[in-house]
């Protein structure tokens, strides 16, 4: 007979185990193994349940959310065809200049992104205008990391959502109305920038990168929570998708610089 006993509402014997692992990895840096849960969470909706799980278990406000697989290339990557989300503790949203130290992480990486913060409730209903006025819009350094080993880029999408999107850190800078800094929607798919590492430039980066514009990514995560019957509140922040191929996050200065007015933000990792 299947056992049909679950620990959480809602969720299988093999999703609550995920969690619990999840959970723990999260508490103690301790990496799990992707194949020690071949098979626990095999679609988005058992991932998304796996994450929602995980929320609740760090028992802190969300402060927002993350949108993952932004570009084909990222996309291909992970073997998706459409972006994921995964919400982010109010914690780990920090403003810049910020300082993190390697204990507090465990495979992070660096990734060059545009932020908004609602101003007001979203709906899945608001055009990209809509979402430019009731927005503000800010520079920002996402350090995706995760609770499975050698994770990028081998883990699998489905792990990667249950994980919550493989977040860990959002830097962000100045924040300003997004329809004050840009005067129409096409401007913010022209928004270049340039990451440095200990002052010498890494690379290059455009917000075409993120589905076209990011506001398109805004749009595509506030229409994927309202399926859920869920919504982004007022004085939530989503770090909209990446510029540019993320690079590792080793100890030392990182600033990413933009223009068209945005500003830049840094983060120091130091090694304790």
């Amino acid at each position: 007979m299947t056992e049909e006993v679950e620990n959480y509402q809602g969720l299988s014997v093999n999703e609550t185990k995920m969690v619990d692992a999840l959970f723990q990895a999260y508490q103690s840096h301790q990496a799990l193994k992707e194949s020690d849960f071949k098979g626990f969470v095999t679609d988005d909706q058992s991932a998304y349940r796996v994450q929602r799980q995980l929320t609740e278990l760090k028992n802190e406000k969300v402060g927002g959310y993350k949108v993952s697989l932004t570009s084909k290339q990222t996309q291909d990557m992970f073997d998706a065809d459409s972006p994921l989300y995964g919400a982010q503790v109010a914690s780990h949203f920090l403003k810049s200049p910020a300082h993190l130290t390697q204990k507090q992480l465990m495979a992070p990486l660096a990734e060059v992104e545009m932020l908004f913060t609602a101003k007001e409730d979203l709906s899945s209903q608001d055009s990209l205008e809509d979402l430019m006025r009731k927005t503000q819009v800010a520079p920002a350094v996402e350090v995706p990391d995760s609770r499975f080993a050698d994770w990028f880029p081998s883990l699998s999408k489905h792990m990667v959502m249950a994980d919550a999107a493989v977040g860990g850190y959002v830097v962000y800078g100045q924040e300003v109305d997004t329809n004050q800094l840009f005067k129409q929607v096409d401007d913010l798919a022209h928004v270049k920038c340039q990451l440095f590492f200990n002052d010498k430039k890494v690379k290059d980066g455009a917000s075409s990168e993120v589905l076209g514009n990011p506001l398109n990514s805004l749009h595509w995560l506030t229409s994927k929570l309202a399926e859920q019957g869920m919504q982004l509140k007022a004085g939530q922040r989503v770090s909209s998708g990446t510029f540019l191929l993320p690079e590792s996050l080793k100890a030392g200065h990182w600033q990413a610089t933009f223009d068209q007015g945005l500003g830049e933000v840094s983060v120091t990792v130091s090694e304790n």
